[in-house]
């Protein structure tokens, strides 16, 4: 081909691509969110967040906003969504509404599970400015993630998860340069109680902290979003400065799924958070990205989950209290997910063989009564359910539980939900029709649709926490908090498991009793990188031993414990390791609420 050709050929070519325009929408960015909710949970799978209609079987009022056009013409339609029970068709449909006027397609019922781009027509934009809607027709959990207008014929967004992201971060305008967040002494990643609790020691102890939290209010399981209780007892402390901070994060004992959100006490949590002159709260923030050099992290970057802006967030030290263990995990961190064998850790609960076995995750739920008669829609896309084999309970207890080994807790974290939503709302609408005289009044008040994890990764150590240490009361130099729950391991429920076996949604378990127990310091950073600490239930343990650590009032003492070590740090600028190599008399000192040795 001649030169001159080749450049004209090339120009063709980059003016045709230059016309193209692309109007990009992600909805969790809508302006007006109506009555759907913004789903973070599987950002680590999908990259973004997405919309959800959770209205409990009744339609909710439509999400909108305001998108404007670079001009005026003919622009085809793509709606990114998906079937999340294709059982052969499931109930999350929807319409997306353009100045008030319906499109004809719905989504939602396509049949496949998988997320991908569905077409939705051509529209004629005849002026600038659009309003565009999400409609829901439900109320069954119809969600979608963004809406692309394109004036090219020809074009077809991208389909593959890598190419995917980076249309996305194009159509965003997001840049390698996100914004600059102050430099802190501790960043803490997960505001879940144990997160929450590093944050407020480590700030009262002079300590400039970042607190990240990726859902809009504090407290993870204990939330009202997920609505666990608080267990473990504080009050059977070795050192009774442990846990002073977890009781004013304690809102009482409410039970799990009370039907009253307020029993949870979020608003008092974040108020506590917000007194704290040294804590830079941030909410509605996914860290997904870790910056190192060599074994220390420099930096992460979290996004809004709702605006899509992107923040950077320096530090001096890190925790991870993210439950997941996401921030080790990104760092490269050593951890463990699963349960180790017999062989391998000398434990007479462990597996046989290893194996990916892990505790569940839960969606609670409750029904209240009222005054009338209330009606349920069929659910044939549901689990199903008979006289033989029903839950005949008006709330849920912590048996609901899914993903035992045969869904992954981290990456399968959406199938999980979904698979609880399909029980519970199979089971409510068998109880409505065939148990009307003690339902018929009854009706859902609430449905968890954020997933309440037991276990997922557990970040390594110095120390791993085995049931030796707990059965035989080890008191090693470093034995810090004090835990008291009992070694409680779930599993799927033996008469469930007859009637949904690979597909179990209520668990079972056997309490074994324990004496209270140190857990080491050294459970509480990692081993291989050098600037990270960890609270919660991905510290450095067995999975036996897991089974004991993980209630939250423990998990809050390790936070208040990291705080503390995190102090230590910066004085002496030493590593977390350090702190336990050299200066472990003063760290436990401060525990013990005594004068550190060497002081007046």
């Amino acid at each position: 081909m001649q030169p001159l050709l080749r450049t004209l050929l090339l120009l063709f070519i980059s003016l045709k691509l230059s016309a193209q325009d692309h109007v990009f929408l992600e909805t969790e960015s809508f302006t007006d969110k109506g009555g759907w909710v913004i789903d973070q949970q599987s950002f680590v799978v999908m990259g973004s967040s997405y919309l959800m209609a959770h209205g409990m079987g009744r339609p909710v009022k439509d999400a909108a906003t305001t998108v404007q056009f670079p001009k005026k013409g003919k622009y085809r339609i793509w709606v990114r969504t998906k079937d999340w029970a294709p059982f052969p068709k499931g109930p999350g449909k929807f319409q997306i509404v353009l100045n008030g006027k319906a499109l004809n397609q719905v989504f939602g019922e396509s049949g496949s599970d998988v997320w991908k781009w569905y077409p939705g027509g051509e529209v004629e934009v005849q002026n600038e400015q659009m309003s565009v809607a999400l409609h829901d027709l439900t109320g069954f959990n119809g969600r979608c993630d963004a809406i692309l207008f394109t004036n090219s014929s020809t074009f077809s967004p991208p389909e593959k998860l890598d190419a995917m992201n980076a249309f996305r971060k194009q159509q965003l305008k997001l840049t390698d340069t996100p914004t600059e967040a102050n430099n802190f002494d501790l960043v803490v990643v997960g505001g879940g109680i144990a997160g929450t609790c590093a944050a407020i020691s480590a700030s009262r102890m002079g300590l400039k902290v970042a607190l990240i939290q990726d859902r809009p209010v504090l407290g993870g399981n204990n939330s009202s979003e997920i609505r666990v209780h608080l267990m473990g007892d504080v009050d059977k402390n070795h050192y009774p400065k442990l846990g002073r901070i977890v009781r004013e994060m304690d809102n009482g004992d409410p039970g799990n799924g009370n039907a009253d959100a307020k029993e949870y006490g979020d608003a008092r949590k974040t108020a506590i958070v917000k007194g704290e002159r040294n804590i830079s709260l941030f909410l509605n923030t996914h860290v997904y990205k870790v910056e190192k050099s060599g074994d220390k992290i420099v930096a992460v970057v979290g996004r809004d989950i709702a605006t899509n802006k992107e923040t950077r967030f320096t530090g001096t030290f890190f925790s991870d209290c993210t439950g997941d263990g996401t921030i080790g995990e990104l760092a490269g961190a050593e951890f463990r997910m699963g349960r180790e064998s017999k062989a391998e850790t000398g434990e007479s609960l462990a597996a046989d063989k290893s194996d990916n076995f892990t505790l569940g995750t839960s969606n609670l739920w409750a029904s209240l009564e009222r005054d009338t008669v209330s009606s349920f829609p069929e659910t044939p896309w549901a689990i199903q359910f008979s006289d033989e084999y029903h839950i005949d309970e008006a709330k849920a207890d912590w048996q609901w539980e899914t993903g035992f080994g045969n869904f992954n807790t981290i990456t399968d974290a959406e199938k999980i939900r979904d698979h609880n939503l399909r029980a519970i709302f199979g089971n409510w609408s068998y109880l409505k029709k065939n148990k009307a005289a003690k339902y018929a009044k009854r009706e859902l008040a609430w449905v968890a649709y954020i997933g309440g994890k037991r276990e997922s990764r557990r970040l390594m150590g110095d120390h791993v926490l085995t049931q030796m240490d707990i059965q035989d009361g080890k008191q090693y130099p470093d034995g810090t908090v004090t835990a008291t729950w009992t070694i409680d391991l779930h599993f799927p429920d033996e008469r469930n498991k007859k009637y949904f076996e690979g597909q179990e949604f209520f668990a079972g378990t056997k309490h074994i009793k324990v004496a209270p127990y140190t857990i080491p310091y050294r459970c509480l950073y990692s081993k291989n990188i050098s600037n990270l600490f960890m609270a919660g239930r991905n510290i450095s343990t067995t999975h036996v031993a897991f089974g004991s650590t993980r209630v939250m009032r423990t998990c809050g003492m390790m936070g208040e414990v990291v705080g503390f070590a995190a102090y230590l740090t910066k004085k002496y600028n030493t590593s977390p390791r350090g702190v336990y190599q050299e200066y472990l008399p003063e760290l436990m000192a401060i525990i013990k609420d005594e004068t550190p040795p060497g002081k007046p």
